[in-house]
């Protein structure tokens, strides 16, 4: 189950990733996009463990777990969003095999 839930984060970063391409004009680089996205969810996730712990302390122990449950959910989006591997635009040399030779970005 677990890896069905990766594959659709995936998936869904991806789908993201190309409809943000397609809508933006030529030179949107996407690795800053990836790392503000990954403060943004560091964020979020960090802000969800707080309310979690104030809940806890309040004794409200449903609303804590669904608290954590969330900020693990975050920590899991983050590890797919940072393991993404998105080429820098003009760090590919001319005998690289590995970078596209129409310099588009791929995430």
């Amino acid at each position: 189950m677990a890896q069905l839930h990766d594959l659709r984060l995936r998936l869904l970063v991806q789908q993201e990733s190309e409809r943000i391409v397609d809508s933006l004009p030529e030179g949107l680089d996407l690795s800053v996009i990836q790392a503000r996205c990954l403060c943004w969810l560091a964020l979020l996730a960090e802000a969800h463990e707080d309310s979690a712990n104030d809940a806890v302390a309040d004794g409200d122990v449903d609303q804590a777990m669904a608290w954590f449950a969330d900020s693990m959910r975050l920590r899991d989006v983050i590890q797919v969003v940072s393991s993404i591997e998105i080429p820098i635009p003009g760090a590919c040399e001319d005998g690289d095999d590995s970078c596209q030779g129409d310099d588009s970005i791929a995430a």
